[in-house]
Parts: structure tokens; sequence; C-alpha cells
């Protein structure tokens, strides 16, 4: 009953952000045949808002019922605590664990949760970035190691990189009232996760493999997210294509 709720939710999101913004989603090499089959990690670049479910309205049904079916989603656990909010948050994923910002028990509920068909969707930045680029505490907007984790428990399967060009012109953090009639811009990649840990693996070792893998999401995030600043040139080198 819970999946059958989550998905009626998310269908009405689709349908409501259809309604109100444009979308201009593309991707960054020409798919794969079938792209949302086979997805096991969903990994959320450049997040800026609390209204970043918008984007629904620019992915297929099959994607949602997905979420709603198969769907872990690691939440901050400040944003489950929100008295109205605080419920739709925990309504975005069959499984919805709220973590800390900490590698603590949460975080390892997380990947006790996690089974052989399940779909992670993940923010792996872990807050918000502010209109000055910043986070909160005003530091520099980071991914943050514990996706290595999930990278190096799930076997097989594809990971679709999402790279947004962020929510600002939208709802900046503490503003109430969202903008409508907006575009919002996102571009897709799909991994082989098997490749691709392995890739990173043999280059770095299991010693460099977290660090190497931050360095990497954090080059194609600012490669490839709309209305950011190229990565230098030096990082080039990082990227796996």
């Amino acid at each position: 009953m819970r999946e059958e709720c989550i998905y009626a939710m998310l269908r009405g999101i689709n349908r409501l952000s259809r309604l109100f913004y444009r979308f201009d989603i593309r991707w960054v090499h020409p798919p794969p045949p079938q792209p949302w089959r086979g997805l096991r990690l969903v990994v959320f670049l450049n997040h800026t808002s609390l209204y970043e479910p918008l984007f629904v309205g620019g992915f297929p049904d099959e994607f949602i019922r997905r979420i709603a079916f198969k769907g872990l989603m690691p939440v901050a656990d400040k944003a489950t605590r929100r008295p109205v909010m605080g419920f739709f948050f925990r309504m975005v994923a069959k499984n919805v664990v709220a973590v800390t910002r900490k590698n603590d028990r949460t975080w390892n509920q997380v990947l006790a949760t996690m089974k052989p068909d399940s779909m992670v969707v993940i923010m792996p930045e872990g807050r918000m970035m502010r209109a000055n680029g910043l986070d909160k505490d005003g530091r520099p907007m980071t991914v943050r190691g514990g996706i290595a984790d999930i990278i190096g428990s799930i076997p097989q399967g594809r990971m679709l990189l999402t790279y947004s060009a962020g929510l600002h012109h939208v709802q900046t953090p503490g503003q109430r009232i969202p903008r409508i009639f907006k575009t919002l811009r996102m571009q897709l990649e799909t991994v082989d996760i098997a490749a691709y840990r392995s890739r990173l693996m043999d280059r770095h070792g299991p010693d460099g493999f977290k660090k190497a893998l931050i360095r990497d999401l954090e080059y194609r995030r600012d490669r490839y997210c709309f209305g950011l600043t190229p990565a230098p040139a030096p990082l080039c080198a990082a990227a796996l294509g």
C-alpha cells in the first residue's frame, strides 16, 4: 500500500511539474537502449533546493514507478523532522532512511537496507548550495565519501548521473514560495557500475578509490552541470569518460 501511495504522489508531482514548468533534459552521450532499465544507483549532483522533486516532471513513468516500488533514498534527518515537508520527504521513495552528516549507525542503516533489486537515489554532496555558490557554513560544495560505500556494495548494474543546472531561479534556500513558469535544465549520463569501479580500482588501488571517486564526480559535476564554470584543464586527467 505504501508503494502505491508513493507512486500516486510522484505521478501527481510529475503532472504538476509539467503544468507549471518547462524541461530541458539532455544526454551527455547517446544513451544506451532502454536507458531506464537496470538502474541500481541514481546520483543527483548540484543540490540547490528542496524543490528538486520538480525534476520528476522530466522523467518517464518507468523511472517514477521504480522509485516508488524499489527506491532507497537517504535523506537528512533534519529534513524528515520538518512539520509538513518532513512527511513529504518520508514518502519520496519506498525506503527512506534518515541520516546524519556523520559516518554513524544511520549510514550503516542505509547500507543494511539495500537489496539486490534496490535503486539507491542519493545526493552525495549531503547539503544544499546557497546563492553564493557555497553551503550554509560558507564551505565549497564537495562530494562526500559515503557514495564509495554504495558503489562498493553494488556488484553490477548501471548508475545514472544527473547533472542539475540548479533551481535557484525557482527557489533559493529559505525562500518560501517558488517561482513558476521557469525552465528546469539537467543533463544525464549512464555508467556501468562494475566497469567504473574497476577502472578506479585499477588506477588508484583500494586505498585511493574513495578519493579518486570523489575527484571524478566533482569533475563531472563541474563539467556537465548547466551554468557552472568548466573544470580547470588539469582536472581533465581525472575524468574516466
